[in-house]
C-alpha cells in the first residue's frame, strides 16, 4: 500500500511541532552551558566543548537516522520520546551527578552529545514525514527543506529567548528544563494523535502513547517535587545546614549556618564565614585608607562586609558600590543584615546594579575616588577573569585621585601563588606608581593575600584613627603581613590582558603546578 500524502493542514502541525522541538533542543543545550557555570565556573573551554559538541552531535545523530528513514513515523515518536525525557532530567541528573562524584567535564560532554544526537535525528525523520507520499522535483525538495529550515531556526530562537528571559528566572535551572522536557513530550503526543495515529499499526500507537504518557508523568511529578530533590542534594555539597539558597542569572547563591557560624557561598565557592570573616575584611579595607579619605569605589563586595567597615570611619561622606547581580543585593539587605549591620541601606552607600566593566568604561559616575576596593570572587572563569586584567585596572586608575589608594583582593598567596602574583604584577603592568603585595592568615580561607596599588608615592600605613571595635588589624599586624617567607615571594610574570586571561589557568592549576 502506498503512503498516503499528509494534508496542508497536517503539514502546518508538523511545521508547529519542528519549533516546538528546536526550542527545546536549544534549551537543553542553554541548560547544560548554565550548569557548567553553576558546577564547573561555566569557561571558555567548557562552553566551546558544550557548543562544538553540540553542533557535531547534530550531524552525527542525523546520520545515525538514515536506517530509521523507512520506518519515520514511529522512529520520529520513539526520538521525541527519548529526547524529551532525557533532555528534561539533564540538569537535575547531572546536579545528583555532580554532588555525588564532583565535577566530570566528561560526562557534561556526553550528555551534550546524547542530546544533540537525537536533536539531530529529528530533522530528516520530519523531512521523510513530509514529503511522504509526494512525488516532488529538485525545487521543490529544496523549498521543502527551506521550510522546514525556516521552522526550526525560529524554534531556535523562541528557545533562545525563553530561557534567559522566562525559563530561568522564573522556574529555575531545573523546572526549566523540565517544563521544555513537558513541551517537547506535549508535543509529540499531539503529533502522534492528531497527524500519525492512523499511519501507526494499532500496537505501536499504544505502546508510543504509553511511553509519552509515562514520560509525561515522570517529568511532572519532578517538576513538582523538584525543590525537594535539588535541596536533599545540594546539602550534601556543604558542612552545615542551608538556611538560604537562590539561583539567578549570574550564580547560585547559598547561605549556611551552624550555631552562630554564618557561610556564604557563590556558585559553591566559599566567601566567608562568620568566625573569622573580619579578618579579611579588616585587612582588604584599612590599609586601603587614610587619614582625609572621603570617597570610596566598591567593585564587588555585595555582601556587604567592606561598607561595613568603611561606614566606621567618620570621614568618608561618600561610598559607591558597583555590583552585577541584584539578588546579592537583596541577599545582603535580608538574610546577611546581621553580619553587614545594614550598611547597604545606608543613605552614605549608593549601589549600582550593573556590570562592572562596562560601568567603568563608560566613565563611572564621572567622579574620582580616594579609595578604590576591589572585592571580587576568584577569577576562575573568563567572564570575572576580565575584571583582573591589566586593562581593568587602568581604567580603574583613572577614578582614583592623585594620591589615592586602590586594594585588590587577590587570593591565597600560598595555595595559587600565580594567581597572587599575576595580579601583583597585572597592577604594576597597569600602571600603579607603586604596588605592596601583603597577606594575612583567615582561618576559614589560610593565607590570603592582597596587592595595594598606589596612584602616587606615600607609605604603607593604615590610618592615624581605626574604629574602637577593630578585632584584628593594627600597624604592627599590617607591617609583619608584607612579609614572605623564601618559599612563598612575590614573583613578576607576564601581567593579565583581555587577550591573554593567564589568570584563569592560574588558578586552576592552583599550587601544586605553580610556576608556568
Amino acid at each position: 500500500m502506498s503512503p498516503v500524502e499528509i494534508s496542508p493542514a497536517k503539514r502546518f502541525l508538523l511545521l508547529v511541532s519542528v519549533s516546538i522541538c528546536a526550542a527545546a533542543g536549544l534549551v537543553y543545550e542553554l541548560a547544560l552551558i548554565s550548569l557548567s557555570t553553576v558546577l564547573n565556573g561555566g569557561s571558555i573551554v567548557e562552553t566551546s566543548l558544550i557548543v562544538a559538541g553540540f553542533v557535531a552531535a547534530l550531524g552525527l545523530g542525523a546520520l545515525a537516522a538514515k536506517p530509521l528513514l523507512h520506518r519515520a513515523e514511529i522512529s520520529f515518536l520513539m526520538i521525541e520520546l527519548l529526547l524529551g525525557l532525557i533532555g528534561g532530567m539533564s540538569a537535575m541528573l547531572l546536579y545528583i551527578t555532580f554532588v555525588i562524584i564532583g565535577q566530570s567535564l566528561i560526562i557534561l560532554t556526553l550528555s551534550t552529545l546524547v542530546i544533540g544526537m537525537f536533536v539531530g535525528a529529528e530533522l530528516p525523520l520530519l523531512m521523510t514525514l513530509f514529503q511522504r507520499g509526494r512525488l516532488v522535483d529538485a525545487a521543490t525538495s529544496g523549498s521543502v527543506l527551506a521550510t522546514l529550515n525556516a521552522a526550526d531556526y525560529l524554534g531556535a530562537l523562541l528557545g533562545g529567548l525563553a530561557w534567559p528571559f522566562l525559563l530561568l528566572p522564573y522556574l529555575g535551572l531545573m523546572r526549566g528544563t523540565l517544563a521544555a522536557g513537558l513541551l517537547n513530550l506535549t508535543a509529540a503526543l499531539a503529533i502522534s494523535i492528531i497527524v500519525l495515529r492512523h499511519d501507526l499499526k494499532v500496537r505501536q500507537f499504544y505502546v508510543i502513547m504509553t511511553g509519552l504518557l509515562a514520560a509525561i508523568s515522570v517529568l511532572v511529578v519532578l517538576f513538582i517535587r523538584s525543590d525537594g530533590i535539588i535541596t536533599t542534594a545540594r546539602q550534601r555539597l556543604y558542612e552545615y545546614p542551608i538556611v538560604f539558597t537562590a539561583q539567578t542569572n549570574y550564580q547560585e547563591i547559598v547561605v549556611t549556618q551552624w550555631g552562630k557560624d554564618r557561610r556564604l557561598y557563590l556558585n559553591g565557592g566559599l566567601q566567608y564565614s562568620t568566625r573569622d570573616e573580619y579578618r579579611y575584611t579588616e585587612s582588604l579595607t584599612y590599609p586601603t585608607l587614610t587619614d582625609t579619605t572621603e570617597s570610596v569605589l566598591i567593585i564587588g563586595g555585595g555582601d556587604g562586609l567592606a561598607a561595613r567597615e568603611l561606614l566606621k570611619v567618620p570621614t568618608i561622606h561618600r561610598i559607591t558600590q558597583v555590583e552585577l547581580d541584584p539578588m546579592m543585593i537583596e541577599t545582603a539587605n535580608t538574610v546577611l543584615l546581621a553580619d553587614n549591620q545594614g550598611a547597604l541601606k545606608d543613605p552614605k552607600v549608593h549601589v549600582v546594579i550593573d556590570d562592572a566593566f562596562s560601568w567603568v568604561r563608560a566613565g563611572g559616575d564621572g567622579q574620582r575616588y580616594d579609595a578604590i576596593i576591589v572585592d571580587l570572587p576568584d577569577p576562575d572563569t573568563e567572564i570575572v577573569g576580565r575584571l583582573y586584567t591589566e586593562e581593568f585596572y587602568a581604567m580603574l586608575l583613572k577614578q582614583l585621585t592623585s594620591r589615592g589608594i586602590m586594594t585588590v583582593q587577590s587570593s591565597s598567596s600560598f595555595t595559587t601563588p600565580d594567581v597572587f602574583s599575576r595580579i601583583y604584577s597585572t597592577l604594576q603592568a597597569a600602571g600603579c606608581h607603586t604596588v605592596v603585595p601583603y597577606h594575612v592568615h583567615v582561618p576559614t580561607f589560610g593565607d590570603w593575600g592582597f596587592n595595594s596599588c598606589f596612584a602616587g608615592s606615600q607609605p604603607f600605613q593604615l590610618p592615624a584613627t581605626l574604629p574602637k571595635d577593630v578585632k584584628f588589624i593594627t600597624p604592627e599586624v599590617l607591617a609583619s603581613a608584607t612579609v614572605f617567607g623564601l618559599d612563598n615571594q612575590p614573583r613578576k610574570l607576564d601581567p593579565n590582558t583581555l587577550d591573554h586571561q593567564r589568570i584563569v589557568d592560574d588558578l586552576r592549576r592552583g599550587y601544586r603546578d605553580t610556576g608556568a
